[in-house]
């Protein structure tokens, strides 16, 4: 079996037409909170084998700060990120989910890969798993959702906002 967490990036700068969208970086206090929020799923035990990130800025600098703060395990396979343009909006990571799962059932240990991207692609794919209706899950920013996937199906395990995870108000 696999787990498949799903982090959606940090707070970014807001849209403007003088800005290309993919081009928005995070703001201090997205960089901040989702550096809290990656200690906290290091504390929680949520270390990751492998991290793929949309190419888009806000993603790829939430997927670095989840990298420097030792999301992905130590010793794992892969301590760098991928950047994947599945993960873009719009486009389709189904295939990076069963491409790890493949890789992991070589394995005996459960596997845990990340996935950085953006809603509503990231709820959508977390709904798509576990069969429930497009829109029933939606990730805040800086927000996470674990999954358990087994072969042909999936199990909500852990949804939570950054508030939620840091106790914060």
């Amino acid at each position: 079996m696999v787990e498949l967490l799903l982090l959606r990036h940090g707070i970014a700068e807001e849209r403007c037409p003088e800005r290309v969208d993919g081009e928005r970086a995070l703001t201090p206090l997205g960089r901040s909170r989702t550096r809290a929020v990656a200690g906290r799923l290091v504390l929680l035990g949520l270390g990751c084998d492998q991290l793929v990130t949309s190419p888009l800025v806000r993603a790829r600098q939430t997927a670095e700060i989840a990298v420097a703060e030792r999301l992905v395990a130590e010793g794992s396979a892969s301590l760098s990120l991928r950047v994947d343009a599945a993960l873009a909006p719009g486009g389709d990571p189904l295939p990076l989910v069963a491409e790890f799962q493949r890789a992991a059932s070589a394995h005996t240990r459960l596997q845990r890969l990340a996935l950085v991207g953006h809603e509503p692609d990231l709820g959508a794919l977390a709904a798509q798993l576990i069969g429930a209706p497009e829109g029933a899950i939606v990730l805040k920013k800086a927000g996470i959702a674990l999954l358990l996937l087994g072969p042909g199906w999936g199990q909500l395990k852990l949804l939570m906002a950054p508030r939620q995870l840091l106790g914060t108000q």
